[in-house]
């Protein structure tokens, strides 16, 4: 509210959004909200709506007659809060009339996706530092949950920031354990673990397919459960949603399509029986537990194999750049788009009859297209639900007219008439089965009749929909002249590799505090143990402090880097401390890898 641009950083459920919606509601002008996720904007917005504040949002999903109406309505209707994908930046005609705002605020969110360097960079988010060219002086608030130090500086460089300005919410979760299980056998030891931590919980895969078995494997064990992944339909996806935010599904198995603004407070355990791909993504979905600041679990299970298929995963994720050309130029086929064309628009997109259809693997044509719109060419959006919408576009007096002159239309307009107001100046959602029973109409009638009166210009209906896209961001190339730049294949497969040697040392260290471990990835310095994590539940056995625990650890290792000594003059070698905290210190040292016996029996630190 000082007009400085800010980065905050704030932990998974730390409020967020508040930071944007008080001070666009503060101040006079519009606050434009720049998010990545539609399912997220339409979310806030209804809520925003819900308490009578002005809010609206353009996406892909919309007609060029209700975008221009949403514009029209920021500019002159008194609105507070615009949505929008960062991809609709770079859209000539809402550059065109963003310009005609008043704004008092860009709010940026998840704002790591502005940064290469980053677990989930978004080619779009660059465009945000192009449209402040057009309001100098209007702050850009940029928020994330997920950041290294590394991704902060670049969010602020990438954005424009006028001076360096971040603010730090400490990420820690002091309510939240964090617990690595090292298991061969998951289902067992998952088993136990839902059974002993009562209350609702989410199970987090990587495979579609595994989801639907562990559901299967938790009903035969009597417990409440039921998957979620991307490759269902909108209806559903809400329905097992809705069922478990209401606590009639206890257990939510689900692949990381789950959860990106979903608020449930009480949480209590979050698993992951996959190793996720960067700490980043762990550290958020493990963050979807204890909302409500009540003690919570978030645990890890590991074994031998998960390395293997890691690694496999990440080769997946990067095909041979042959392999994109190849998708691209299919993909391009399908649509039957022509080159130079298509820039801006959106298409239908069902990706398992477009892989039937070219006998293409649906697990390397994901990860092509994902490569795609790394480089910026495209976007793909999940399965959508839009409601039906009507506007009525004929004026008054013509409308009258052909009421006179087609009686047999004239009950019905007037039942539209009577149940939306202001539907000549907006779309309106409408319900069919609502006007249904209003007009004793079978529903099938009532949507020929909207049909019909779309057909002679009297009304523009948009019939439901709830279909993935494509969105062409780009104009489409020629397959040959596409380009698969260094940067977002070569680098980032190299950083993918780099994060996922930090999860495999999260998953298998076990003399650092998990809590410290996780905050000092993400550059917290000043932490303590949190006391709560197996690996400080282990330490806590020693009856020791932390404070000699960490005394006895640094003498041990300073006189073991200059010479070598037997145990005995280990323990001679510290001083101001009893022996048995001191043989305590060493036992947990050896157990737990730090320290070893050479050949010699020398005692050698571990680094």
């Amino acid at each position: 509210m000082d007009g400085k641009d800010t980065l905050a950083l704030m932990p998974t459920g730390g409020g967020k959004s508040i930071c944007f919606q008080v001070p666009g509601l503060a101040m006079q002008g519009l606050c434009l909200v720049v998010s990545p996720l539609v399912a997220l904007m339409r979310d806030q917005v209804e809520f925003l709506t819900r308490k009578g504040i002005r809010a609206a949002m353009i996406n892909s999903f919309m007609t060029p007659r209700e975008i221009d109406i949403t514009l029209d309505n920021c500019i002159h209707g008194g609105y507070k809060f615009l949505y929008v994908s960062p991809e609709r930046l770079g859209n000539s005609l809402f550059l065109g009339r963003v310009q005609e705002m008043k704004l008092n605020l860009i709010a940026v969110d998840e704002a790591h996706c502005v940064s290469q360097w980053g677990y989930d960079f978004r080619p779009a988010y660059l465009q945000i530092s192009e449209i402040r060219q057009y309001f100098p002086g209007i702050p850009v608030l940029a928020l994330t949950a997920s950041a290294t130090q590394e991704v902060v500086e670049d969010i602020q460089k990438q954005l424009g920031f006028g001076g360096r300005n971040v603010m730090r919410v400490s990420y820690e979760r002091k309510n939240l354990a964090y617990v690595v299980l090292r298991e061969q056998s998951k289902n067992e030891r998952l088993l136990r673990v839902v059974n002993n931590v009562k209350g609702s919980g989410i199970i987090y895969l990587r495979s579609r397919n595994k989801t639907e078995e562990i559901t299967a494997f938790l009903k035969q064990n009597n417990i409440g459960a039921d998957f979620y992944h991307a490759g269902l339909n909108y209806k559903e996806r809400s329905r097992k949603q809705d069922n478990w935010f209401h606590d009639k599904t206890r257990v939510m198995v689900s692949t990381n399509a789950f959860g990106m603004g979903i608020n449930k407070p009480d949480v209590r355990f979050v698993v992951h029986l996959d190793l996720p791909e960067s700490i980043e993504s762990y550290f958020q979905e493990a963050g979807r537990a204890g909302r409500d600041e009540k003690k919570a679990y978030a645990i890890l299970m590991y074994n031998d194999h998960d390395r293997l298929t890691l690694e496999r995963n990440i080769e997946r994720t990067y095909p041979p750049q042959d392999e994109i050309r190849k998708t691209y130029a299919a993909l391009c086929n399908y649509l039957q788009l022509a080159a130079g064309t298509a820039k801006g628009a959106a298409f239908n997109f069902e990706i398992g009859e477009f892989c039937s259809r070219y006998s293409f693997d649906l697990q390397d044509t994901r990860n092509s297209i994902k490569i795609l719109e790394k480089e910026g060419y495209l976007l793909a959006t999940d399965a959508f639900y839009r409601p039906s919408k009507v506007m009525i576009t004929m004026h008054h007096k013509d409308l009258y007219k052909f009421q006179v002159e087609h009686p047999s239309y004239d009950g019905f307009i007037k039942l539209l008439l009577r149940s939306y107001g202001g539907i000549f100046s907006n779309y309106l959602q409408i319900n069919e089965r609502d006007l249904s029973l209003s007009s004793a109409l079978p529903e099938a009638e009532v949507t020929a009749l909207l049909m019909k009166l779309d057909k002679a210009n009297v009304i523009s209906y948009i019939p439901r929909s709830s279909k993935p896209q494509i969105i062409f961001t780009n104009e489409v190339l020629h397959p040959g002249n596409l380009t698969i730049s260094r940067q977002h294949y070569t680098d980032l497969k190299e950083r993918a590799i780099g994060r996922m040697e930090w999860v495999i040392t999260y998953a298998t260290q076990t003399t650092q505090c998990r809590s410290e471990f996780l905050l000092s990835y993400f550059g917290e310095k000043e932490t303590v143990r949190c006391g709560v994590c197996d690996v400080c539940l282990e330490r806590n056995k020693l009856e020791l402090s932390a404070l000699d625990f960490e005394n006895i650890s640094q003498q041990l290792k300073e006189h073991l880097t200059e010479k070598q000594l037997t145990l005995t003059e280990l323990i001679r070698s510290v001083h101001h401390l009893r022996e048995d905290k001191i043989l305590k210190t060493v036992q947990w040292l050896i157990d737990n890898g730090r320290l070893k016996y050479d050949a010699d029996n020398y005692l050698v630190w571990v680094s």
